[in-house]
């Protein structure tokens, strides 16, 4: 049975997939930390640095599974190590930061860091941010395990990869991602929205999206049941 690689978002943690993890059995699951994420080794600096770990975790090809910079590295890895990559799911993602204007990158690095300059820690920054990202019709399960995971990242990781995630730009690259591919968008994500996502979709020679109704951008945890169904219909 292929294995799958799930790979979290940049205010997330491995274990928020356990939910997946359950869902996906038995098939066997590889549920990666961001490095430097648990404060015990550096936080990388590129996206080819970050493909290059997660390919690491794999003996052969697996079913990649990333969401937000997750997908990202997600994408990267299809491209990096393409025999790595059976089939690819992009979760809430896209396929290049916000701008190549520096001004809005450094807008919103400061807007990002803001809070952790002043002092408010991990876990303010996730109080303050995670209920901004959810739909309307979130699981209200889904708020408490996301605060709980950002509040655990080392912050001297979390602003590497801040920095990190405003240099990714692979949107020239798509039409050779070959692989079968899932995009799956949440209804009412303001950070990585529908339309994004199916030009995605549409540069992509094998990929269809799916829309996943009154869901923001935690869409795994906002709406697992729907997630889950998707995962497993497309991985089957």
């Amino acid at each position: 049975m292929t294995p799958a690689l799930l790979l979290h978002g940049i205010g997330g943690r491995a274990a928020l997939w356990a939910p997946t993890v359950a869902a996906l059995a038995p098939r066997p699951v590889i549920a990666m930390d961001m490095p430097g994420y648990d404060g015990t080794r550096p936080a990388l600096t590129g996206f080819p640095e970050l493909a290059d770990a997660a390919a690491a975790l794999l003996d052969g090809p697996a079913d990649v599974v990333g969401h937000s910079l997750g997908g990202m590295i997600a994408l990267e890895l299809a491209l990096r190590h393409p025999d790595r990559v059976r089939r690819l799911v992009i979760v809430a993602s896209s396929p290049a930061f916000g701008s190549r204007d520096p001004a809005f990158r450094e807008a919103f690095l400061a807007a990002r860091q803001k809070p952790l300059d002043e002092g408010l820690g991990m876990a303010g920054v996730a109080a303050a941010l995670v209920p901004t990202m959810l739909g309307p019709a979130a699981d209200p399960g889904a708020a408490p395990a996301a605060i709980a995971a950002m509040a655990s990242v080392d912050e001297a990781a979390y602003r590497t990869t801040l920095a990190t995630l405003t240099s990714f730009d692979r949107r020239a690259d798509l039409p050779r991602v070959t692989q079968p591919a899932l995009l799956i968008a949440g209804e009412a994500d303001q950070t990585a929205p529908p339309r994004g996502m199916a030009r995605m979709a549409e540069a992509m020679p094998d990929a269809r999206l799916l829309v996943i109704p009154g869901a923001g951008h935690l869409l795994p945890l906002e709406a697992p049941d729907a997630f889950h169904a998707a995962l497993l219909d497309f991985l089957r």
